[in-house]
């Protein structure tokens, strides 16, 4: 399961692109009940969203290399230059080279071979999120892609992650552990594209109540993309988009 003790090459952090700040903003602190703390001008108004007063999301304006709202999962990494030439020698691009945010760490954007877009974050001042797994925070993350076989020795050339099939249904369902982590560090899992579509990372939130959510998420302007299904032994989840678009889904986990 995903912790808040950072391993390399586990999510740390993500945030959400929006043409319109304030209008996303309304809609995740009405969703999920977050306060948001606004960095200032000098970091384009950039939103931390906390619960409990630990920091569970960002929202940011949209940039010259995030055009469409959509949300952004980054992976720990000690060295964001070092792991940008590993990157790019496995076939993936650099979207955004590294980069520092004023002492509090160093970032850089990529896509994978699939066009799954993602990024890492190199610490500084700020390891990552401060609450993960509890309503309200990030509970899992999944790789959308056409080949969900083919697109593993990419990250495990970047990584160094694990990925064992575990049985969901009647299909395999690839289940990603980081480098020196074991069955309890689960963190991520892969699942083949629809046809049509476009690769991406999509972020779970864990609530209390995902009927309840899924439908607030609807008056607050949100689209359900899916009914809410649920999985034995996993929970409860849906899956939806904010008023501008950008993907996420929500799950109320199984005790």
């Amino acid at each position: 399961m995903l912790t808040t003790h950072y391993l390399p090459g586990t999510p740390c952090w993500l945030d959400v692109s929006s043409p319109d700040l304030e209008a996303s903003n309304t809609f995740y602190t009405g969703l999920f009940g977050w306060r948001s703390l606004s960095l200032g001008s000098g970091h384009g108004d950039y939103r931390f969203c906390q619960t409990d007063g630990k920091t569970v999301a960002g929202i940011s304006r949209e940039t010259a290399f995030r055009t469409a709202p959509a949300w952004l999962v980054y992976f720990q990494a000690p060295d964001a230059d070092v792991i940008t030439k590993t990157i790019e020698q496995a076939g993936g691009a650099v979207l955004a080279a590294p980069a520092d945010i004023e002492g509090q760490g160093r970032m850089a954007v990529y896509a994978d071979p699939a066009g799954a877009s993602f990024a890492v974050w190199q610490p500084g001042a700020t390891k990552g999120l401060g609450l993960v797994t509890e309503p309200g925070s990030l509970g899992w993350v999944e790789l959308y892609v056409p080949d969900p076989g083919g697109i593993q020795p990419f990250y495990r050339s970047v990584f160094g992650w694990h990925v064992e099939d575990l049985p969901m249904g009647d299909l395999p369902y690839p289940v990603i552990s980081p480098a020196g982590g074991d069955e309890s560090s689960a963190m991520a899992g892969i699942v083949r594209l629809p046809d049509g579509d476009e690769a991406h990372w999509l972020p779970y939130f864990e609530v209390r109540d995902c009927d309840a959510t899924a439908i607030l998420a609807q008056e607050l302007g949100g689209t359900m993309r899916e009914p809410a299904v649920t999985a034995e032994g996993v929970g409860r989840m849906a899956f939806l988009t904010d008023p501008f678009g950008a993907r996420f889904a929500i799950i109320t986990s199984s005790a």
